[in-house]
């Protein structure tokens, strides 16, 4: 499988641009971590990947055709697990993922066995929605997406409600996944995405900022990290955008990132969220912002 983003630009119509003059190309095998800011476009580059919603400008192919010329085939070939997913609260776990897989035309209960067990749910199956966790109904949507074995997986914030050990066990699981197929998260957990993704694209204000190796991001950041000792209530330092605080005996531990390291910091090797950070920081600076 293959998609070709071409141009695209989303104008909603109270005015809003949320994305502009996009262009992203994925072919199978791929697993691409999305990064940004809430409101920076990642959950309507998804609508539109699904083609629930229609670009202002450009186009969107899907193995070279337009994908709104395929939308019976991209549908059959699609799992999708929204940020915000509705559940039917009075089906049991077992009820909705049938009801699920009669919609995307997927047969066999061996099917709905195999994301049972995949997603730790199978003791839950004849539990009402209504009675599950939080995680236990987050896991349910992450079963659906992954139902009839779809080729394209695109997943907005999926670990979401997940303790450490069930994120770990996720990550697993979508890496597996991704030897065939193109899978797209979108996560505010830069760990997930240094976990398992071998590509990385970061949007900010409609923008796509980077594109590519998350080792090649980690490269650009080199020599912008930093951390200092702090004193309570004490502010960010000029140009500086802080990563972290940890206190410690000595004082605060400030970990941060910026176009010219303070003199007083120590320079450190950059983690991909120090990176993340850094990429999002130098747009806003450069559209002087800060």
């Amino acid at each position: 499988m293959k998609i070709d983003v071409n141009n695209i630009t989303m104008i909603y119509p109270s005015g809003k641009k949320a994305l502009q003059d996009v262009s992203i190309r994925a072919e199978s095998p791929s697993f691409i971590g999305i990064l940004g800011p809430n409101g920076a476009g990642k959950t309507t580059l998804m609508k539109l990947l699904i083609a629930g919603l229609l670009p202002t400008k450009g186009e969107i192919l899907l193995d070279e055709k337009p994908l709104l010329s395929q939308e019976k085939y991209l549908k059959s070939q699609l799992g999708y697990l929204p940020q915000s997913f509705g559940l039917y609260e009075e089906l049991t776990v077992w009820q909705f993922l049938d009801y699920m897989a009669a919609l995307k035309n997927v047969k066999g209960k061996a099917t709905i066995d195999e994301v049972l067990a995949l997603t730790s749910m199978t003791e839950q199956k004849r539990v009402r929605i209504r009675n599950l966790s939080g995680g236990q109904r987050q896991r349910v949507g992450i079963a659906q997406a992954m139902l009839g074995d779809p080729q394209l997986i695109i997943l907005d914030e999926p670990t979401v409600g997940l303790d450490p050990e069930e994120r770990v066990k996720f990550r697993n699981i979508f890496s597996e996944m991704a030897r065939d197929k193109i899978i797209l998260l979108s996560t505010h957990i830069v760990e997930d995405v240094q976990a398992v993704c071998n590509r990385v694209l970061v949007i900010h204000s409609g923008k796509v900022l980077f594109d590519g190796l998350p080792s090649k991001l980690i490269e650009q950041s080199e020599k912008h990290a930093g951390v200092y000792i702090s004193q309570p209530n004490a502010s960010a330092p000029e140009g500086c955008q802080i990563v972290s605080k940890i206190h410690t005996a000595e004082g605060i531990r400030c970990r941060v990132v910026a176009e010219q390291l303070p003199a007083y910091a120590q320079p450190v090797e950059p983690s991909l969220e120090d990176a993340y950070l850094y990429c999002i920081h130098k747009d806003i600076s450069e559209k002087g912002d800060v």
